[in-house]
């Protein structure tokens, strides 16, 4: 199976320093843009969101 593989439209264009995520059923991988072929991290979909919540409660907000 061949991973769909993407990243947040807030990295822009400005090059490789990103991480991105593929959705599977069993887990969301995540990875270092700069490095494709380069191992990922599995994270439970229920670990996920709960990373994601974390970090949209304690983001920065700009000035």
């Amino acid at each position: 199976m061949e991973l769909l593989w993407f990243k947040s439209s807030y990295s822009g264009n400005e090059g490789a320093n990103c991480v991105e995520i593929a959705e599977t059923a069993e887990a969301v991988l995540v990875r270092d843009s700069k490095d494709l072929t380069g191992p990922h991290l599995a994270f439970s979909p229920a670990a996920w969101q709960s990373f994601l919540t974390y970090a949209a409660a304690t983001a920065a907000v700009p000035d």
